[in-house]
């Protein structure tokens, strides 16, 4: 039950953020940078505004559906990114084995040594900020955890006899690893790569709340968190619906990624069980 309730409530979380990003120009009630009123500013929660509005009149509502979109999307793609790179050095260092492990593995401990998020800081600070900047830098700091779990697996595929039969038959390295070791590691791949969705949306409210994220006025919950933070006490709206909307999203991720792992992992179900 448990295990089932997990994966409903994560994936109904996520399925709902994704709506609300891909139907935000039907679901806003204004537009999100545009339509800016003083006469309306901090303006409560009501049945008008339903989550308020900010120092400049705009709807908070619109805002938070619009900036799902910024979230949503550097929490896929960067940890496509991540989940590219893991992979193929992952899997190229397990199977190969020999001097590229051993620089795969010292890159890997690199990487694991230096926090994410400062590294993300440090090419934000080159590249500048902008949404194709943070999508380089998140997409270029987490891929560590990906590559050792694909080399781990390619290590323990790799003796099987299915992968024995393809090289009696000629099968060349790219195409063992693509055809006949990737298929039987895709289930701790996707696990791992959901659990990162939800870190790459964190890391993405952290580094727009540092200014480093999209670029203003266009809302992005980690910006709207910032903008917020002058007004915590005498307009607490301004950073509640943001900050829950976060707390949602990746709370959906996490969820997801834990009833995945249930699912996909039998040792952990029955260790749970």
């Amino acid at each position: 039950m448990k295990l089932r309730a997990n994966l409903i409530i994560g994936g109904a979380l996520f399925a709902l953020a994704i709506v609300v990003g891909v139907l935000a120009p039907w679901l806003a009630h204004t537009d999100p940078v545009l339509d800016a009123n003083l006469l309306n500013a901090e303006e409560p929660p009501s049945w008008t505004w339903w989550f308020g509005t900010d120092d400049q009149g705009r709807d908070i509502y619109s805002r938070v559906v619009y900036g799902a979109r910024v979230s949503l999307t550097v929490g896929i793609v960067s940890q496509l990114i991540n989940s590219v790179i893991g992979v193929a050095l992952g899997l190229s260092a397990g199977y190969w084995g020999g001097w590229w492990d051993d620089v795969v593995n010292a890159l890997t401990n690199v990487m694991l040594a230096i926090p994410s998020l400062i590294f993300a800081l440090a090419i934000m600070a080159v590249l500048g900020p902008g949404l194709t900047s943070l999508l380089i830098a998140l997409g270029l700091t987490n891929w560590s955890f990906t590559c050792r779990i694909a080399r781990a697996s390619a290590l323990s595929l790799r003796s099987q006899g299915y992968v024995q039969a393809a090289t009696v038959l000629g099968y060349g390295d790219l195409r063992i690893m693509i055809t006949q070791l990737l298929p039987n590691m895709l289930g701790p791949i996707v696990v791992i790569g959901t659990l990162g969705m939800g870190s790459a949306v964190l890391s993405e409210a952290a580094l727009s709340f540092l200014g480093l994220g999209v670029r203003p006025p266009f809302p992005s919950w980690g910006s709207m968190l910032s903008d917020a933070r002058d007004q915590i006490t005498t307009a607490p709206w301004l950073s509640l619906f943001p900050g829950l909307a976060i707390f949602l999203t990746v709370l959906g991720l996490n969820l997801l990624g834990d009833g995945l792992r249930d699912i996909l992992d039998p040792q952990s179900r029955s260790r749970r069980t």
